[in-house]
């Protein structure tokens, strides 16, 4: 019998490598991860029921303005904090692809808000892969100062979620 925690870095590999499709067997119990295509993802996250993405909180296209070299260039997805002028911030980024869900039902309120004081401990949200609910820990100890995702949004893996002011 595989162990959630084996499993989710079995996710993880899966993800973060060129390999589309694994299969293992151990004690009888068999189990297959495999990388949806670039359609399969598109098709999924389109019938995916609207509970979970309710109208007002679909978030609308965003423009990217490409770097002219006048400005600094943006962190890189392994970043793990950003400099602001008045203290440092920490990101909290997403361990892989999938959909980005605040509270863990569609009738809850959300796991964390700004302002929220959060543990090491905390789970900030799930993010679902592969038809698997994951849930995020904070990993750091502080306050939520900013939520950087929509409910149902797709996010990549390393794209920032929330900023957390380190205590």
């Amino acid at each position: 019998m595989f162990k959630l925690n084996e499993i989710k870095e079995l996710i993880k590999l899966v993800d973060q490598t060129s390999v589309h499709e694994l299969e293992i067997e151990s004690e009888g119990t068999r189990l297959s991860i495999k990388k949806p295509n670039a359609a399969e993802v598109v098709n999924n996250y389109q019938a995916a029921p609207q509970a979970y993405i309710p109208a007002q909180q679909v978030m609308a296209p965003q423009i990217v303005q490409p770097n002219t070299g006048n400005q600094a260039p943006a962190a890189a997805p392994g970043q793990d904090t950003v400099e602001d002028s008045s203290s440092s911030l920490h990101k909290i980024v997403s361990p892989m692809v999938g959909t980005f869900y605040r509270s863990p039902s569609p009738e809850a309120g959300p796991f964390v808000s700004p302002g929220d004081k959060v543990t090491d401990k905390s789970t900030v949200c799930i993010i679902e892969a592969m038809k698997l609910m994951n849930e995020l820990e904070a990993e750091i100890k502080g306050e939520i100062v900013e939520v950087l995702a929509q409910n149902g949004q797709l996010v990549e893996f390393g794209q920032p979620l929330f900023l957390v002011k380190p205590e």
